[in-house]
């Protein structure tokens, strides 16, 4: 079998040989002897066309594939083969006498499909070129060992629902490495292998295509369909790759929507305001997305003015909310009907319509504790002032409409009559004035009245229980507590009573009560030097009632001869100062001008008010220099504002002053201790010590060895030691004592624990810690015999103190005498 594949492989690169034609050859002079150059015919040294090598075989040993040959090879030996170039002496070898070409392993067309080489016959002895060198090439032929590959999968694609046959959904494209000029290793076919009979696939160009009319996706969503791709034209023996592409139905608003139910029936309570939502709808739609949107309607007239129906967020729901106020009293359900429609319809599928559904809808109305209800929204009162209290205002009524004869009672909130000028009669709501009202102080009250129902007449089958009757204290009577906590008089919240609030504005009515008066203090001037006639001021009137701002307001200045000013009425509620005639003579002192000013009321009120004129000397150009007053002020070097400031100062210098003394005061009294009140034992502390022992000079010893002074304690019951003495008892004289030290000081101590006057009056002083380790043991006072009777001996031998303590030991080493 080899042996035959070699002979074939040699016939074909021998036909080879004879297709191309290499470089002519020229006759080489001096390779024959001849001294000169001769001309000799061109001729083919050698010829060869393409080699070609089967991809993929792989034998025992190398392969021949074809051999080389020049005319200049005479079979004597001298010939040597050369192949240079692309795989040389590693893929193709030649053997240099021969020149048969040898491939050495396998090949595979897919990573190099040829290898160009350069070939050459030379002189085995010089290595002198025989012949130029010549290309060729050596092709490898394709096999069939590559299978399609599709290099975009898995495929994902979408199509619309309800599309016809023959839709196109995507393209799928497989690849083949194998070479396509040559055989049929790289005809590929595809075919479905899964997906049938949804889809289909053009053999050749890979389309993928709708198979069946009318695919619903509310059915079925998503399909998976295998593609395969075959080589070799999809015959038998070729090789075949396969995808998956997932196909999925998008949605089209082919389906109308659909209330699961005719009838809907709700329930809403009559106190539910506008906005209150009573319920919801869904009207149902197979479609997704914007297809499923719906918009919802009310039908009906007396429905859409009670009630109102709006889309959700989501856009599938309907929300049925109250409109307006409802009354169970007036009616007690409403029936309409309510339309779902879609929002989005395609005209190509409006055959399957229509697009849009509707439902019955039914609303009870459910009674309720209503509050009581006012006749008006508001009231509007008036009332003259200055009325005596009791006057009637008005009166606020309300009834009760779940009962009309359950009572009502009327209230004031505290809040909105502050200063307590009005009352409201609590069964019958008529508004009494409570003090006497001044329209100048205040016009407008604004009042919150509240109205409380008692009690119903309704009864268990109503489904309410009766409520609890409220107690009404008088207005002026502080709030009680009633058993349950709250107070009694204002409802509270939790309390059965219902109650309503409504505002009441009472206007106070103008009476004319206020006479006229000027409407600033008038303090002018006039210059010595003024012409009779001239104007020295402007007066303004001003009139505090409501009707005497409009009305006509008269003026009047001092009538006779021996008026020192003129007051002309202006006829428009002023009047004009004038200087008469004769001038005013000029004086220290300003000049009081009365003026009576009335109104034309009912009745008519009339005042006086005075004008202050003071008479100055004047400048040339009209400028003051000096008034009367000032002058007289400055004779005396002072001015008013110098008085003043100086008064100033010396208010402040003696506020300093007490408030200094105050401080000082104060601080000592902090200071000082009253004696009564110091109950603490005084500590003294000196900083240098004594000499011990031998320290003979610092305290006189004979002192502690005069018996004289020591006395016994006084007779009857030992005073109290745990209250503070009112009186220092009075020291009787000392009888002559014993002569003994260790006596001596225990009469001391005896009589110092039974004098109430001095400390501590039986004050126990508490120390946390006196330290430890000490052989002594305590040295405190406190536990001193006298308190149990007597003095127990040290709790060790005084000997064993050691010698700084042998004095100490010597004076209490003595037992001491029995009490007298």
């Amino acid at each position: 079998m080899w042996g035959l594949v070699r002979l074939l492989l040699a016939w074909l690169g021998g036909w080879g040989c004879m297709g191309r034609l290499a470089a002519p050859a020229r006759a080489w002079a001096g390779s024959r002897g001849h001294p000169g150059p001769a001309l000799l015919r061109t001729r083919r040294s050698w010829v060869w066309n393409q080699f070609f090598v089967i991809e993929e075989y792989a034998g025992p040993e190398p392969v021949l594939i074809g051999k080389l040959h020049s005319d200049v090879d005479r079979g004597e030996g001298r010939t040597k083969y050369l192949l240079t170039g692309e795989g040389a002496g590693t893929v193709f070898v030649i053997d240099e006498a021969t020149g048969n070409i040898h491939v050495t392993k396998s090949l595979d067309r897919e990573e190099k499909a040829q290898y160009v080489l350069l070939a050459q016959a030379v002189d085995r002895a010089s290595n002198r070129p025989l012949e130029p060198p010549s290309e060729f090439i050596i092709k490898v032929q394709d096999i069939n060992d590559n299978p399609p590959i599709f290099p975009l999968g898995p495929y994902h694609a979408t199509v619309p629902e309800m599309s016809n046959v023959g839709t196109s959904v995507i393209q799928v494209t497989a690849h083949d490495a194998d070479d396509p000029s040559y055989g049929n290793s790289a005809k590929l076919v595809y075919t479905v292998l899964d997906g049938l009979p949804f889809f289909s696939v053009d053999p050749q160009t890979g389309v993928v295509r709708t198979a069946i009319p009318n695919m619903d996706r509310e059915t079925q969503e998503e399909f998976l369909v295998v593609i395969q791709a075959k080589d070799m034209g999809g015959h038998m023996g070729g090789l075949s790759g396969s995808t998956t592409v997932t196909v999925t139905l998008s949605d089209v608003n082919d389906n109308p929507p659909k209330f699961p139910q005719s009838l809907y029936q709700f329930s809403v309570v009559e106190t539910a305001g506008p906005g209150t939502l009573v319920g919801r709808l869904r009207a149902q739609d197979p479609d997704v997305g914007d297809n499923a949107l719906m918009a919802y309607s009310i039908l009906d007239g007396e429905g859409s003015e009670a009630f109102s129906i709006s889309t959700d967020s989501q856009g599938r729901d309907g929300l049925l909310t109250v409109r307006k106020p409802l009354d169970f009293e007036s009616r007690r359900s409403y029936s309409f009907r309510v339309e779902a429609t879609n929002t989005l319809i395609d005209p190509a599928y409006l055959r399957r319509g229509p697009f849009k559904d509707v439902a019955s809808v039914r609303v009870a109305v459910q009674d309720a504790p209503e509050p009581p209800a006012f006749t008006q929204a508001a009231y509007h009162l008036t009332v003259p002032e200055n009325k005596a209290p009791g006057t009637l205002v008005g009166q606020i009524s309300a009834a009760d409409l779940d009962s009309p004869a359950s009572p009502i009672r009327y209230s004031i909130l505290p809040h909105s009559d502050p200063e307590r000028c009005f009352s409201i009669q609590p069964e019958e709501g008529t508004i009494h004035t409570a003090a006497p009202l001044d329209r100048e102080a205040r016009v407008w009250h604004n009042l919150t009245v509240l109205a409380t129902e008692l009690g119903w007449s309704w009864g268990p089958e109503r489904g309410w229980v009766p409520p609890l009757v409220a107690e009404w204290s008088a207005p002026a009577a502080p709030p009680q507590r009633s058993p349950v906590g709250s107070p009694v008089g204002i409802p509270q919240v939790g309390d059965s009573a219902q109650a309503s609030r409504v505002q009441v504005a009472i206007q106070t009515l103008d009476e004319n009560d206020n006479a006229p008066q000027l409407a600033e203090p008038y303090d002018t001037f006039v210059c010595d030097s003024a012409a009779p006639g001239q104007l020295i001021q402007v007066i303004q009137a001003l009139d505090r009632d409501e009707v005497g701002n409009s009305s006509h307001v008269s003026f009047q200045g001092p009538l006779g001869p021996d008026a020192n000013f003129t007051v002309r009425d202006n006829r428009d509620g002023s009047a004009s100062l004038l200087l008469p005639s004769r001038p005013a003579p000029p004086r220290h002192a300003p000049y009081l001008v009365p003026i009576e000013l009335w109104d034309w009321g009912q009745p008519a009120l009339s005042s006086t008010a005075t004008v202050t004129v003071s008479v100055c000397r004047c400048q040339p150009d009209g400028s003051v220099a000096s008034c009367w007053p000032e002058a007289h002020l400055s004779a005396a070097g002072l001015s008013t504002g110098a008085l003043l400031a100086i008064i100033t100062c010396v208010g402040a210098l003696l506020a300093l002053v007490v408030l200094f003394a105050a401080l000082r005061r104060q601080k000592r009294e902090a200071l000082m201790v009253l004696e009564e009140d110091d109950v603490r034992e005084n500590i003294i502390t000196y900083d240098d010590e004594g000499g011990g022992e031998e320290d003979t000079e610092a305290f006189d010893i004979t002192a502690l060895q005069n018996p004289d002074g020591a006395a016994p304690p006084a007779p009857g019951p030992p005073a109290r030691r745990d209250v503070l003495p009112r009186a220092r008892v009075s020291r009787q004289p000392r009888p002559p004592g014993p002569a003994d030290v260790a006596q001596l000081l225990a009469l001391r101590l005896r009589e110092a624990d039974e004098d109430p006057g001095v400390p501590p009056y039986d004050s126990v002083q508490v120390y946390g810690y006196e330290g430890r380790g000490s052989s002594c043991g305590s040295l405190s006072s406190l536990g001193s015999g006298s308190e149990a009777g007597g003095a127990p001996g040290p709790a060790e031998p005084l000997d064993d103190w050691g010698p700084l303590f042998r004095t100490l030991a010597e004076l209490y080493g003595a037992k001491e005498p029995p009490a007298p």
